[in-house]
């Protein structure tokens, strides 16, 4: 296992340093809310100082749109990788600090929102974009952002760090999360730095090659994912009656 680790890690350094040097005009933040373990991602191209955020918090919005006010920047969109079960979205909030963004989440998810994305569509910012690619399993409308130049890709709950996302409701399928991540994100190059929409161990990136690797769920059979999935036993989220009902009508709910 550590001669494994070691010819893995040669791997990656040597890729990483062959063609991934991060583009000047790219910027890159990743935020934590502690009560629901969600990350909320800033990427901006810096010359045109056009903005996104993937995945933010409604409780976080003030936050976030105070960073973006201080860097200068202007919110093209607030937009979801899925119709979350534990934290109501923080983009009609953002809607209301920063009149110019705009909200996005998949057409599949049934959710409403300025844009409905669908698998192949782009979302562009700046001279930068991100490919929209349909990752059902967790949820049905479930979505990974990807952005090829600079080598990252946002996978939500489809992909977890060494983990994934339940699928035991809001249209989930063990089979298809399976298909989900070795169709779309699995057959991205293995130096792609992947970032979930949430991690509970205090891990904050993994990449393409550890996961194909080392991913306890997803190195299994389809049959034994299926199986293990089917097993989990887990409580009912705690968040759901609130988050999901104001998340389909992109948090406009009341917060009480």
């Amino acid at each position: 296992m550590l001669s494994q680790l070691r010819n893995l890690t040669v791997k990656h350094n040597f890729i990483n340093s062959k063609n991934m040097s991060q583009s000047s005009d790219f910027l890159f933040r990743q935020f934590f809310d502690p009560a629901s373990s969600t990350y909320t991602y800033l990427l901006a191209d810096v010359k045109a100082k056009e903005a996104i955020l993937i995945d933010p918090v409604i409780e976080w919005a003030e936050r976030d749109s105070k960073i973006i006010n201080e860097l200068g920047l202007t919110l093209k969109y607030a937009m979801n990788t899925h119709l979350h079960a534990d934290h109501i979205t923080g983009t009609r909030k953002l809607k209301e600090l920063l009149p110019s963004c705009k909200s996005i989440i998949s057409r599949d998810s049934s959710a409403q929102a300025d844009i409905l994305l669908e698998s192949g569509d782009q979302v562009q910012f700046g001279r930068h974009c991100l490919k929209a690619n349909l990752t059902p399993g967790h949820t049905i409308g479930c979505m990974t952002y990807i952005c090829e130049e600079q080598g990252i890709a946002f996978t939500g709950d489809t992909l977890l760090i060494r983990g994934c996302g339940r699928t035991d409701f809001q249209g989930g399928s063990a089979e298809t999360l399976y298909k989900s991540v070795h169709s779309v994100i699995f057959k991205l190059p293995d130096y792609f730095k992947l970032y979930p929409a949430h991690d509970y161990q205090g891990q904050t990136v993994t990449t393409v090659a550890e996961e194909r690797q080392f991913n306890p769920r997803l190195t299994k059979s389809l049959e034994e994912f299926v199986e293990i999935m089917n097993n989990l036993n887990l409580s009912y989220p705690k968040m759901i009656d609130k988050a999901v009902p104001a998340n389909k009508v992109c948090g406009l709910y009341q917060v009480k």
